[in-house]
């Protein structure tokens, strides 16, 4: 099960059906998609997450 943060990697090629019907597709050998649905370039993750995801080191404590 994936995490909050980060990507999912899977092996490709790959081919994406997006609920909007409209496919996607990578020829790359690993390819990490996106579940935080922060990329710009969803569905494939552009690490956004890192942005936005970890706290100031204080809040950690």
């Amino acid at each position: 099960m994936p995490g909050e943060v980060g990507p999912v990697l899977v092996s490709g090629p790959v081919e994406i059906v997006l609920p909007d019907g409209t496919v996607t597709v990578s020829e790359r050998p690993v390819v990490a998609l996106c579940v935080c649905r922060r990329s710009r370039r969803y569905p494939f993750c552009d690490t956004s997450h890192r942005r936005r995801s970890i706290p100031p080191a204080e809040q950690r404590e």
